[in-house]
């Protein structure tokens, strides 16, 4: 870690733990509101300008968090000169647009949620920035699209703001897909994910016979997010989300992802004629096809969506040159269409929040009623126009020039012409805003009477149009973050200056035509826009409505011809496709010799083996008999108990015993409530069928067992046998390996567990509520299966066995880690224990005596064996790596004590809580059934005898 790569892991973490606090703080009011979301965000960008010094002159600034390093998994951030200038940029305009959010959203809008979702959004567009582990870029990438997602169609009351965020979605993220196979051929091929050390292998990667795909791949992720042509269209529909999203997704972060992608990626894919071709000849006609339709666009948002997809295409063109003043103008022009762009975004949102429209045929003569939003509007439309003396005129002449040298499949003139006419499209668009929104006579029809806004809501705009002014006459103030942003781009020092006169060039003739022919165009723009409508063209959104209804019908149609409902067609399918696999990879590799020979087979064990077989042909001929299924089930599952004993798997048949009791326990009692026996519905073929696949997959996998039996082979067994002891501090392997080496597995699953109990708490709640409530409620109970259901007997002994069976689990649990046993055997033992007293003495008995919620017990136990392992990480180890020592006490002898024994504790308690709760939850149901239930602790009670008066109350 680098000198402040601490810093650097905070800003990714700050606006996601800020994201926390605007639903809480909208209870205080909508300025408080407001001033806690811009906290994180100020405290990010502050640290960012304490990096920048470092940044400025060379330096990177590195942060690495081991998780997986076996895997390449990491928590690597790193802050160069290009992810100093889209981190600031992210940070600066989320500062203005949380002050323009809290102006511009109306009282009945969720203030509180709209924050939060762009706090969201913020973290996930830094951590696409800073990241330099391309597995964690990858997630970040997707958190832009599920964030982005929330925030288009914030206002989900409006179809088109739904339609909007679907669109934006589906795009971006079907685009994601493709990028995440384009960046891991692209590790593989630098064989490392860290971004850094895959920018050193350029040469290795553009040699690789992987290059293409891997570039088509990730390109694919770029167009779709950064909107170019042939995904253009979803961004226009994005404009269906609140003004302050348009302005901050849709002008300095979101769309901009993808061009900060190529650019990041510009050293390692850059230089080949498929990269120029590609990236140069996309960006070209987007830029365009966009500047095109803006111009006939007359929703404002529209025309300045249309025009951020021509920007957009701009600097893909300008990347995809492959040249140093190329990138050197593409990064330049990232700057200056984010301050005229945003700016042009909240101009129109303070238009239409002022008039009630955004419609341009109902506007004009504005700069009457709204001077101020008149002169900021005016002066970034200029920049866009790339007027002189604004910083958009100095970008775009860079990019004139680079265009003027470029030849493009042989003709020296197809670029420079196509830039031109992109270049004069958007002088046009640029004096449309201005002369048929603020310009003419003042209108008397206006939706709703104009005025300039509170100084909150033109604040934001009117600073960064104070910056287009400011870069525009003195744009040597930007030398130094585009210097090393352009550095970073290119893998080398730069040398260059930023000026407003070049000279007479041929960027300047260019420029000219641009400017006299976006004259002309606005001139002859009523017949024109005629022209437009009645021209025939292709409409991207209904093409994009079509494509995903036919998907969407295909789909349906491979669903419900293949998802059935009958488990037995989905059984087959996997089957038959495990055995086809199994036998490709059999029969295209060599099988070794065998090098064991054969045990002798003990007779006891012989006629185990053929009791075993016998049961499993019993459940397969008599499962529609659900009782007697069940008996076999269980005889299997203890035979199998049996077998772990005679094989040395001690803690295994102790499990497998345990799990047998209480899943016989609970099966039995959800047995209670459905039928007997099960209909038949399999026909005669059907279960030939079956019985054909069953046979071969069984034998397939008895076949494959055997051939690993009769053969040597290498195992990661005995790395643990050797290890179990100094590594883990236990002579246990099995445990060891449980709570240790594969307890982050063993994490997992008692969570699964937990969640399983839940569920099925939830299901059973559902479940007394509805249609099957009622069935259960008309179910006859009036004639006793027996009148002594809770004997006497069975009372006293479960009375006698409970504090033998908790000091049995006790013991069991405290043993684990040296002896066969540990948290998860001794958690059922006791829930056995507790079970049988359910059982004897009855539910409501039992239940009155029950101390601690199940649902607390579960999460007691998941926390704790969370905090164990995040204890070891606190220590500088592995996520739940054992600590452990030795401790004498007179009198008592030396023993352990290790830090597996809290993780056990952990998976104790969740399994305990969860089978209970699996219990509790079953047992509701009989209790509404209206099932009896016996008041004292059995049937008869003598010092208060039963009454059937009482039995009926006590429902």
């Amino acid at each position: 870690m680098s000198h402040g790569g601490h810093l650097l892991f905070i800003i990714a973490l700050l606006p996601f733990i800020g994201a926390l606090v605007p639903g809480i703080m909208i209870r205080a009011g909508r300025n408080a509101c407001a001033a806690f979301t811009a906290v994180p965000t100020a405290i990010a960008f502050i640290m960012l300008l304490i990096l920048a010094p470092q940044v400025m002159r060379g330096e990177v600034i590195t942060f690495q968090l081991e998780w997986l390093p076996q895997l390449g998994l990491s928590a690597s951030f790193f802050l160069d000169g290009l992810g100093l200038l889209f981190a600031c940029m992210i940070t600066g305009v989320g500062l203005l647009i949380t002050l323009y959010a809290r102006f511009y959203l109306s009282g009945e809008d969720p203030m509180g949620q709209f924050y939060t979702y762009l706090l969201l959004f913020q973290g996930a567009m830094l951590g696409i920035v800073l990241s330099d582990n391309i597995l964690l870029l990858l997630i970040f990438w997707e958190l832009t699209s599920l964030s982005s997602f929330l925030l288009i169609g914030y206002w989900k009351h409006l179809p088109e703001g739904r339609q909007g965020a679907k669109m934006a979605l589906t795009v971006t993220g079907a685009g994601g897909l493709a990028m995440i196979g384009g960046m891991l051929i692209l590790g593989n091929i630098a064989g490392s994910y860290n971004l850094t050390d895959i920018l050193q292998a350029g040469d290795q990667i553009r040699t690789s016979d992987w290059y293409l795909p891997a570039l088509i791949l990730i390109l694919l992720g770029a167009f779709t997010k950064s909107a170019q042509f042939p995904f253009h269209f979803w961004l226009p529909h994005a404009m269906a989300a609140p003004t302050p999203v348009s302005a901050y997704l849709h002008s300095a972060t979101m769309v901009k992802a993808g061009v900060f992608l190529m650019a990041r990626m510009w050293p390692v894919l850059s230089g080949t004629d498929a990269w120029f071709y590609i990236v140069a000849t996309t960006g070209l006609i987007t830029m365009v096809l966009g500047a095109l339709i803006a111009l006939f666009k007359d929703d404002l948002k529209a025309l300045l969506a249309f025009s951020t997809v021509s920007h957009l295409g701009l600097l893909t063109m300008l990347l995809g040159f492959g040249t140093d003043k190329a990138a050197i103008a593409a990064v330049f022009h990232i700057i200056n269409h984010l301050t005229f762009k945003a700016a042009l975004f909240m101009t129109a949102g303070i238009v239409d929040h002022e008039t009630h429209t955004r419609d341009i045929k109902r506007l004009g003569g504005l700069r009457h009623l709204m001077p101020i939003t008149f002169l900021i509007g005016t002066v970034a439309a200029l920049s866009m126009a790339g007027i002189p003396l604004f910083n958009g005129f100095l970008s775009k002449e860079m990019m004139l020039e680079e265009a003027s040298h470029t030849d493009w499949w042989g003709s020296h003139y197809a670029v420079p012409v196509l830039a031109t006419i992109g270049a004069l499209l958007s002088v046009a668009y640029s004096f449309r805003f201005i002369s048929h929104v603020f310009l003419g006579p003042q209108r008397e029809d206006y939706p709703h009477t104009p005025h300039d806004p509170p100084f909150g809501m033109w604040a934001a705009p009117a600073l960064l149009t104070l910056l287009v002014i400011i870069i525009g006459v003195a744009p040597f103030l930007a030398e130094g973050i585009v210097r090393a942003a352009a550095n970073a781009v290119t893998g080398q020092e730069l040398k260059f200056y930023l000026k407003i006169w070049h000279g007479v060039t041929p960027a300047l003739w260019m420029s000219g035509i641009a400017v006299l022919g976006g004259l002309v165009l606005l001139g002859l723009h009523r017949p024109l826009d005629a022209a437009w409508i009645k021209a025939p063209r292709p409409e991207a959104k209904a093409i994009f409505d079509r494509l995903m209804a036919g998907t969407v019908g295909l789909m349906r149609g491979i669903t419900e011809a293949t998802h059935t409902g009958a488990i037995s067609r989905y059984l087959a399918i996997f089957s038959v496709a495990a055995v086809a696999l199994g036998w490709a990879a059999y029969s295209g590799s060599g099988l070794s010799a065998p090098t064991r020979t054969h045990l002798p087979v003990p007779p006891v064990i012989a006629v185990g083996w053929v009791m075993l077989i016998v049961a499993t042909i019993s459940v397969v001929g008599m499962h529609h008999h659900r009782f007697r299924a069940l008996i076999l089930i269980g005889i299997i599952g203890l035979s199998i108990s049996a077998g772990f004993a005679y094989l040395s798997a001690p803690d295994l048949a102790l499990t497998q015993i345990s799990v047998e009791t209480v899943t016989i326990l609970l099966l039995l009692l959800a047995l209670h409530f459905l039928p007997k026996e099960t209909p038949k519905e399999s026909s005669m073929g059907r279960k030939l069928r079956d019985g054909i696949i069953a046979l071969t997959a069984g034998g397939g996998v008895g076949a494959l067992a055997y051939a690993f039996l009769l053969r040597d082979i290498d195992t990661i067994s005995d790395y643990h046998i050797a290890n179990s002891y100094e590594g883990g501090g236990g002579t246990n392997v099995v445990n060891v390996i449980l709570v240790d080496f594969r307890g982050y597995d063993t994490y997992g699953e008692i969570i699964v567990l937990g969640i399983a109990g839940f569920v099925i708490y939830a299901l059973m709640h559902a479940l007394l509520d509805g249609p099957a409530a009622r069935r259960l409620r008309n179910t006859d109970y009036s004639q006793d299966r027996s009148r002594d259901r809770h004997p006497l007997m069975m009372v006293v002994v479960t009375r006698v066995l409970m504090p033998i069976a908790v000091v049995v689990g006790l013991y069991i649990f405290l043993r684990g880690h040296n002896q066969p046993g540990g948290g998860f055997v001794a958690g059922l033992v006791i829930a056995i224990a507790l079970l049988m007293q359910y059982m004897a003495s009855g539910f409501a008995w039992t239940q009155e005596r029950k101390k601690i919620e199940y649902h607390t017990m579960i999460g007691f136990g998941v926390v704790i064996a969370g905090l164990t392992g995040v204890g070891a990480w606190l220590a500088g180890q592995p996520f739940l790596t054992s600590a452990y020592t030795y401790v004498h006490l007179p009198p008592v002898e030396e023993f352990e004590l290790a830090t597996a024994m809290l993780f056990d504790l952990g998976v104790f308690l969740t399994v305990l809580g969860a089978v209970m709760l699996m219990l509790y939850s079953l047992s509701r149901i009989a209790r509404f059934a209206g099932q009896t239930v016996n008041v004292g602790p059995m049937d008869y009670d003598p010092g208060h005898p039963y009454t059937k008066e009482e039995d009926e109350g006590a429902r």
